[in-house]
């Protein structure tokens, strides 16, 4: 479950993270993390960024100044002190950096390209949910998604297409919200798309962070991009 180091300097590193690993504890659980890798392997940066008070035990987030969810796969940088914290955190808050995610959705989307504007919400029932739809609780947050369909096939009588997602802004499970407010829930999707098999060789969220455009200390704008884990290869193959 060892990420792998697509660029690092004296300011960040940034890793292509393996689906299954969790960026950061949560209190509940003990499973490996990247921040425990993160610590073994850099445990300097053991005090960068901004940790956690979870019921009064104190989780270190080293470095981490955005997350994957555990089931994604791909590009995440951190920064190795605290002036590169700050720094990298207002362009995420400000919307500057720029995500581009490849995922695989059910069915058949009406077009080539389009951008979903649809606030998220809790969802009404399920707590571990968020949802786009009427009947959401809490605050809706404004959350934009913007799509590209690269790909449509066929696999065993179901329809399938290939995208390329933009999300503007950063909000919790986003792009899997996104796609089942579509009516196009991600492949492997159990929270989103609970009632559909795994197929077209994923067991896990058919969803990767392709890559990330982002200004670095000194180096100005830079775009780091994630090779395609082993399930994506096999999918792009047969297309």
């Amino acid at each position: 479950m060892s990420p792998e180091i697509i660029y690092e300097n004296e300011n960040v590193l940034v890793l292509n993270k393996p689906a299954g690993l969790v960026v950061h504890g949560d209190g509940k659980t003990k499973e490996e993390t990247l921040c425990d890798w993160i610590l073994e392997n850099y445990p300097e940066m053991e005090n960068v960024g901004e940790p956690m008070d979870i019921n009064g035990e104190i989780i270190k987030r080293p470095g981490v100044v955005h997350r994957l969810d555990k089931e994604t796969s791909g590009v995440i940088i951190l920064a190795k002190n605290q002036e590169t914290f700050y720094f990298l955190k207002e362009q995420f808050q400000e919307r500057l950096a720029k995500k581009v995610y490849n995922t695989v959705v059910w069915g058949n989307i009406k077009n080539d390209e389009g951008v979903i504007d649809a606030p998220i919400g809790r969802h009404s029932k399920d707590f571990r949910q968020w949802s786009a739809t009427r009947g959401a609780r809490g605050q809706m947050r404004e959350a934009v998604t913007e799509y590209k369909v690269l790909a449509r096939f066929e696999d065993e009588g179901e329809k399938f297409v290939f995208l390329e997602v933009r999300p503007k802004t950063g909000r919790t499970h986003q792009i899997r919200v996104h796609m089942k407010y579509l009516n196009n829930p991600i492949v492997g999707d159990k929270l989103y798309a609970e009632n559909r098999p795994y197929v077209l060789g994923f067991e896990r969220v058919a969803l990767h962070a392709r890559s990330l455009t982002i200004e670095i200390p000194e180096e100005g704008v830079k775009t780091f991009e994630a090779s395609y884990p082993e399930d994506f290869m096999e999918l792009l193959a047969k297309l």
